[in-house]
């Protein structure tokens, strides 16, 4: 292995292994996907797509769609198979990457993977901005990069304030990093950014079809930029790298988009109820959340996982995150599911006393 960069030899894998179970609640899909009439419909358009032959070099059809029903300039948009593919563009390009902690996992590892100075600055207690030690960083860094704010945050569900997100919107211009505003759950919070980044050169906007669009399978995210900023991260994607099969979807999806509008507010009403009946739980912690999921804090994450595992159902553990140990991550399912969640959530708290009574007894 002397031809590999020594770097990535030491480096972990990304934090993910995938098990089975009746009920997946690990990845914060959506529960719902395309309607059947839809998909009907995308099965119809697949059926007289040429697969011999190459999609567009960079889904330019589909970059015109985007732009219109975001109401963005074209030349400011750019699609990749996926949000992540953008989000490794943009670290590529960057001199160094600022973050939030904890954050998503993969601004930090594709940072790894390219040996791009990183720093991440934790969230302040309750998982709030902490905007103070955020324009410190911004201000001290030897020299700018990029710098990413999941909001609504993963993987705490927060979401933070218009007003503290701008203050660091104009030091981020002042500084001049690059601010990229990742909004893969902003359908499930009270407001967006995207508005204030509409002609700002220091600010961007990343989305995703995979959550709210219930389009994971499909994988096609995006980045709405200035002309500049989305020119240098096109550079950086392969090309023709978005399969034909997806732009066919993703357009079918934006075409009729008043099924989204359905499934979150069915999300929404689910995630308000399993919080509440959450609250309830005598050993475990759950907290607000403005997305599709609810963090939970647990005694054992391992032994959290592993009991809602033996009873169907599939969570995430997020304890290995820095700030969230004896967290587990719950993606908010259909009305049955939830149930079945909820049903095996206090069952394992009855387990816990009786196992603790027991022990005292001895």
């Amino acid at each position: 292995m002397k031809a590999i960069k020594p770097h990535l030899l030491a480096l972990p894998d990304y934090p993910y292994t995938a098990r089975q179970a009746l009920i997946k609640l690990d990845q914060n899909e959506s529960p719902y996907g395309l309607p059947p009439e839809l998909k009907a419909e995308l099965a119809a358009r697949l059926e007289a797509l040429p697969l011999n032959r190459y999609p567009e070099m960079h889904a330019e059809r589909l970059v015109e769609r985007i732009a219109d029903f975001e109401g963005w300039p074209a030349s400011g948009v750019v699609v990749g198979p996926g949000s992540n593919t953008l989000i490794a563009a943009l670290v590529t390009a960057a001199l160094r990457v600022l973050d939030v902690q904890p954050s998503f996992v993969h601004y930090k590892h594709v940072a790894d993977l390219l040996g791009t100075p990183y720093r991440a600055v934790p969230l302040e207690e309750g998982f709030k901005l902490p905007v103070e030690g955020l324009l410190a960083a911004l201000e001290e860094a030897e020299t700018p990069g990029v710098f990413f704010l999941p909001n609504p945050h993963t993987p705490t569900g927060a979401f933070f304030v218009p007003e503290r997100v701008q203050v660091l919107c104009e030091a981020a211009a002042r500084h001049d990093w690059l601010m990229v505003l990742d909004e893969a759950y902003y359908q499930f919070a009270p407001s967006d950014l995207k508005r204030q980044a509409l002609g700002q050169p220091h600010l961007a906007v990343l989305r995703t079809f995979s959550k709210a669009w219930g389009l994971a399978g499909a994988r096609a995210g995006y980045l709405l930029a200035s002309d500049e900023a989305a020119r240098v991260v096109r550079h950086l994607m392969p090309p023709f790298g978005v399969p034909a099969p997806t732009v066919l979807a993703v357009e079918l999806a934006l075409e009729h988009p008043g099924y989204v509008t359905e499934a979150v507010e069915k999300v929404r009403r689910e995630r308000e109820r399993v919080y509440l009946e959450l609250k309830a739980h005598p050993s475990w912690t759950v907290y607000p959340s403005h997305t599709n999921f609810l963090l939970v804090r647990t005694p054992d994450a391992a032994a959290a996982f592993e009991g809602l595992l033996k009873r169907g159902i599939l969570v995430r553990r997020q304890d290995h995150i820095p700030g969230l140990e004896g967290a587990i991550r719950v993606t908010i399912g259909t009305p049955v599911e939830n149930d079945a969640f909820l049903q095996a959530a206090f069952e394992l708290a009855k387990e816990e006393k009786e196992g603790e009574g027991a022990a005292s007894e001895d």
